[in-house]
């Protein structure tokens, strides 16, 4: 799908067959999964290839930012899938040149969304490459801020669930538990896609600043210094966030622990009153002759009693102690 943002564009995708003059005129080409005619239509208004898929996806910061032929590349991951409970990063390749900026793409994350409405409803937003470029990064960096945000939420009210107190008879440990794993979970997976994220933003960014085109652009580069702050800031905040998470898993494990040392307390317990009644049972269950209480007319009361006695006595001094 190929997306045209400049004077004249459309505000629909465009057949690449019927681009004609205006590719030349757009300042930004949108490229969304683009066929190999697409790809070859941006490649011819900027003189050089456009990233593949597999070269998108390589890891080593050599082969994700590098200027080539006048025109800066540069490949990021961006969160996306977060609403839909499927947090993920996917590369996008940035690639910047005098009159041009073009995108490739193969995901839809929100912050792209959102601001391909905007340039439609604003103009100035797609008056050159580098403003596109600045307030499209400005939009990515604001949606990871925002998830983060969420995350932090997240984080609060898990604490809350750990750390409440509630009665024995509130009491669902099993339920509680797996709940709230599965919600920690679910939070480590956000903020190791965002880290991640942030981590290519910053880099990003760095090599931005570091380009020739952006040390001649002073406004568009106070606003790029920023954005570095903004993605740092991120860094730190994600830093954060991921060692409290990291605190309330072990929180948890903790709890988990003592509701199990809880329950095998009882069983101990319940074993130690059990125990001499056993024992009264045991020996007045063995059928020997000369055995004085055999004969005798309350011996079966009496058994009955010691046996409730001493189930009784463990039990007042389990509860006397606070063990039950």
């Amino acid at each position: 799908m190929l997306r045209l943002f400049g004077p004249g564009c459309p505000p629909n995708p465009i057949d690449v067959h019927e681009a004609g003059l205006r590719v030349d005129s757009a300042v930004w080409l949108d490229l969304f999964q683009p066929t190999r005619d697409e790809e070859m239509l941006a490649e011819r208004v900027i003189g050089t290839n456009v990233p593949t898929r597999a070269e998108m996806q390589e890891i080593e910061p050599s082969s994700r930012l590098y200027e080539r032929n006048g025109a800066a590349f540069m490949t990021m991951a961006v969160l996306y899938g977060v609403n839909e409970g499927s947090p993920a990063t996917d590369p996008i390749s940035f690639i910047l040149t005098g009159k041009h900026l073009v995108t490739v793409r193969y995901t839809e994350p929100k912050p792209f969304v959102a601001f391909i409405h905007h340039a439609h409803a604003d103009h100035e937003l797609t008056n050159d490459p580098v403003t596109v470029l600045i307030r499209l990064l400005d939009a990515i960096i604001d949606r990871q801020a925002d998830e983060l945000e969420n995350a932090g939420r997240e984080l609060e009210s898990i604490s809350n669930r750990i750390f409440e107190r509630r009665t024995r008879r509130e009491r669902d440990p099993e339920d509680h538990y797996q709940a709230l794993m599965l919600r920690i979970g679910e939070v480590q997976r956000l903020l190791s896609r965002a880290r991640e994220s942030s981590v290519s933003a910053s880099r990003m960014l760095g090599f931005l600043g570091a380009t020739d085109r952006m040390r001649n652009e002073e406004h568009h580069s106070r606003h790029l210094r920023s954005l570095v702050d903004d993605a740092r800031a991120l860094d730190d905040h994600s830093d954060f966030l991921a060692e409290n998470l990291n605190f309330l898993l072990d929180a948890s494990l903790g709890m988990i622990a003592l509701e199990q040392n809880f329950v095998m307390k009882i069983f101990s317990v319940v074993a130690v009153v059990l125990m001499p009644p056993t024992l009264v049972a045991g020996i007045y269950g063995m059928n020997f002759i000369h055995m004085p209480e055999l004969s005798w007319i309350g011996g079966y009361p009496w058994a009955l009693g010691l046996m409730l006695a001493s189930a009784i006595l463990p039990y007042w001094f389990a509860r006397r102690r606070g063990w039950l």
